[in-house]
């Protein structure tokens, strides 16, 4: 379970995160949607204990963010938005590395990178330094590295950047075991589409806030549209601004 109370994070002087407050359930999807600069990637280091918090409580599975970040690093698993690898290292050798740390037994390991690897296709690039790969190859390689341990919490931010359709499924098909295991997923992802399939409940994030939540229907019913882009739009305060660009573009074209 994550429970977030008045959560505030201010950089200087500017408030990225303005008094948020959620709670995440054992065995939920929550998206946490919202227009780039609105905050998502900032609550999501906090949850992972690797950004503090400047105010406001976070409560990872009975532990305080604020006073055992360490703790916290240990049973999640977290995917930046952009992967933060050693592209000095070829996959193989990451993978070792965090098994190290992890203090995963070498015989558990084996076997977990062997399956992972096996399903997301990139057993040809386990020998190339993770530097020479491709976009997509790089964000497979940090999605594993985030599931060797198997972490009772998943906080993924735009984890399916650069994912190929076939991994992309296989990465939804994990998700939804997962949350049958009872495990808490923080997911963010600007693929609306994706976002009205498997998250349980979504909270918009805007401007530091979150201005609205709740499952995918009660969202639509709030902002009176049929789909979850059109409320996303309409409650961001983007819609007639898109009507109005398409508009002069037209007329420009």
């Amino acid at each position: 379970m994550i429970i977030v109370e008045n959560l505030r994070k201010v950089f200087g002087s500017t408030e990225a995160v303005k008094g948020i407050s959620f709670r995440i359930d054992n065995g939920e999807i929550y998206g946490l949607l919202g227009p780039n600069g609105s905050g998502k990637s900032t609550t999501m280091r906090i949850l992972a204990g690797i950004t503090a918090p400047t105010s406001g409580k976070v409560i990872v599975e009975g532990i305080d963010v604020s006073k055992d970040q360490l703790r916290v690093k240990e049973i999640t698993g977290y995917v930046p938005e952009t992967p933060a690898l050693y592209e000095s290292l070829t996959p193989s050798e990451f993978f070792s590395f965090i098994g190290s740390i992890r203090r995963i037994p070498q015989d558990v390991l084996e076997e977990r990178v062997d399956k992972l690897v096996k399903a997301f296709g990139i057993e040809e690039y386990m020998n190339h330094l993770i530097g020479t790969l491709s976009f997509g190859t790089r964000q497979k390689v940090s999605l594993i590295s985030a599931l060797l341990h198997d972490p009772k919490v998943l906080i993924l931010d735009e984890a399916m950047n650069g994912l190929d359709p076939k991994s992309g499924r296989i990465f939804r098909e994990l998700l939804m075991e997962f949350k049958k295991e009872g495990k808490v997923i923080v997911f963010s992802t600007h693929i609306l589409a994706l976002a009205e399939i498997i998250c349980d409940r979504i909270g918009l994030l805007y401007q530091g806030r979150i201005i609205a939540e709740g499952t995918v229907d009660d969202l639509k019913k709030l902002a009176e549209e049929e789909s979850l882009e059109d409320v996303f739009l309409k409650l961001t305060q983007a819609k007639e601004e898109v009507s109005l660009l398409v508009s002069a573009l037209k007329e420009a074209l």
